[in-house]
């Protein structure tokens, strides 16, 4: 007797012309949702509006993205995730009311990816030629926020911000890890040709040793910014500019090499700043300037104020106090919002023993693009 074997069924895949369908049909989704959002974004704003409330909420954008973040199950890593919500965030944003937000420029700079990275597209922003120009915009009400550098994980603090915080009526509403991803440009992509590599003096320090192994025979030459060396390379083939990807791309520069930063972790942080404080987020950071005494003790009973509260001190720095040689500021980064009991409790005491005390803002931790 003859058996007969049957065949296994092999269950047929998809086309691509049906996935495609499929994802027409889920685009659509996405718009009719999207839509409905920047409805219920713009019927919020009016209410704000009538309430006299704040168009930016940071406290609330960071709420929202980090619920989307742990909601994620992928395949979107979590920073794809949080680009796509700051950029949702943000047009729906600009129904209420479009900022404009100031940042030391020009474009394509790294404080304009800081700027973009916080407030996504939909916003105007406004370059200027110096730190003290952004907080002047503001100031001035010509801009409704700033983005500056205070710090770079390599090269320390930028002192010009510093000295700008001692005397501005503006609060730090804000801060913003930015990860700093060097790449050398040129004009023709040609290692060969290039005679001289310029960038700002910062990013000629972050890759020191990059250059010291990698080009010994050229020289080196500090510029305002990033963006103008890459303006400079765009006209001179004999010239490579250190700059991130996104500004070789603007001026249409090939990148000869990647990732040249001495630290994989290069990061600097950006703080935003406003004309009015923000609310408690549940996750802060407080940062404040005094003055002591120059006298045995002062600094380490002023500091004990925050340790006997349980408050974590997580940067301390001086700077000289200009009209008194040999004293000095203290400019102290706090965990914890000025209105918690605890926090609240130590600055009222330090407030009773300092010559001098300020609180530049309190705001949400920064999250950094690597977490």
């Amino acid at each position: 007797m003859s058996s007969r074997i049957a065949k296994k069924s092999v269950p047929e895949l998809p086309s691509i012309e049906a996935l495609r369908a499929r994802m027409d049909e889920i685009n659509l989704k996405i718009l009719r949702l999207v839509s409905l959002r920047a409805n219920l974004a713009t019927e919020i704003g009016r209410l704000k509006h009538s309430d006299g409330g704040q168009v930016y909420q940071p406290v609330r954008e960071r709420a929202i993205i980090e619920k989307m973040i742990a909601e994620n199950q992928g395949p979107l890593s979590d920073e794809q995730v949080k680009r796509i919500y700051v950029e949702i965030i943000s047009a729906c944003r600009a129904l209420e009311h479009e900022p404009r937000v100031a940042f030391l420029g020009p474009e394509h700079t790294y404080s304009h990816e800081a700027a973009r990275m916080r407030f996504g597209a939909s916003v105007e922003f406004a370059p200027q030629p110096s730190f003290a120009a952004v907080f002047q915009e503001i100031e001035n009400g010509r801009a409704d926020f700033g983005v500056v550098p205070v710090e770079n994980s390599t090269e320390g603090s930028v002192g010009l911000t510093l000295d700008l915080l001692i005397d501005t009526p503006l609060v730090i509403i804000g801060e913003i890890l930015a990860p700093v991803r060097h790449s050398i440009l040129s004009r023709d992509g040609d290692p060969s040709a290039v005679k001289k590599i310029v960038s700002h003096q910062q990013s000629l320090a972050q890759c020191r040793v990059y250059l010291t192994t990698n080009y010994p025979h050229c020289e080196t030459e500090a510029v305002a910014s990033n963006a103008l060396a890459a303006q400079l390379a765009r006209d001179d083939s004999s010239l490579a500019a250190i700059a991130s990807a996104a500004a070789g791309e603007a001026y249409g520069l090939k990148s000869i090499a990647a990732n040249v930063q001495d630290l994989a972790t290069n990061t600097t942080r950006f703080i935003v700043m406003g004309p009015r404080p923000v609310e408690r987020s549940g996750k802060d950071k407080t940062t404040i300037l005094f003055a002591v005494a120059d006298r045995v003790g002062t600094l380490n009973q002023a500091l004990g104020l925050f340790a006997r509260n349980a408050i974590n001190i997580s940067k301390i720095e001086s700077r000289p106090l200009r009209a008194r040689p040999w004293e000095y500021l203290f400019f102290v980064d706090l965990m914890g919002h000025r209105e918690d009991p605890k926090l609240a409790r130590a600055l009222k005491s330090l407030a009773a023993k300092a010559l001098f005390l300020k609180v530049l803002g309190s705001y949400p931790v920064g999250r950094s693009a690597a977490a």
